[in-house]
């Protein structure tokens, strides 16, 4: 491991390169937060695991198909000499990338990639567009409702806690509870 895939400063400039886009960043900071919070929680590198959720679309807007992104991604951030459990992390939230998620850091990225963009879109639906209105119950009712939030995938999230291991409203409760304590960074109070 190397000592930029801590700095979150170093990665944050990174992401803030190649994302202009304020919906794909604030996205960047709630995968973040909830990866975070997974690393505390098994007691792993909160810096690393921290930056790895940060940069995990960080090409996104740059290359949006499939056959670039996270793949272009990668091979930016190796050039930035970050190394390859770094990237391939980062390529393992890619069904289609060919990297395994075999390690807790990538199941976890998986699991928090999605969910983390439907809390956020849950909670500006919420009458006082904050976060501390969202919960469980609101978020497992929108995700029957297919024309809420549509691009999302709900068999990422139901597949990301059955990788982890976690009961789906368990990880759904925590990673709410996760982006509450980071609500003002997040931008999800009113």
């Amino acid at each position: 491991m190397n000592d930029i895939a801590s700095d979150r400063n170093y990665c944050l400039s990174i992401l803030k390169e190649y994302t202009k886009n304020e919906s794909l960043l604030k996205h960047a900071y709630a995968v973040e937060t909830c990866v975070r919070a997974y690393a505390v929680k098994f007691n792993e590198d909160i810096e690393y695991w921290s930056n790895v959720a940060l940069l995990h679309d960080f090409d996104y807007e740059m290359f949006p198909t499939a056959e670039d992104h996270p793949i272009k991604g990668s091979e930016i951030l190796k050039e930035k000499g970050f190394d390859p459990e770094f990237r391939n992390a980062i390529l393992s939230h890619a069904h289609y990338s060919g990297v395994p998620r075999d390690t807790l850091l990538r199941k976890v990225l998986f699991a928090c990639d999605e969910l983390a963009g439907f809390i956020t879109a849950v909670t500006y639906v919420r009458p006082n567009k904050t976060v501390d209105e969202v919960e469980v119950k609101s978020v497992r009712k929108k995700m029957k409702d297919k024309a809420f939030a549509g691009k999302v995938s709900r068999d990422d999230i139901i597949h990301g806690a059955e990788e982890l291991g976690i009961p789906l409203d368990e990880h759904i409760e925590f990673c709410i509870e996760a982006m509450k304590k980071n609500k003002v960074a997040l931008g999800l109070t009113p």
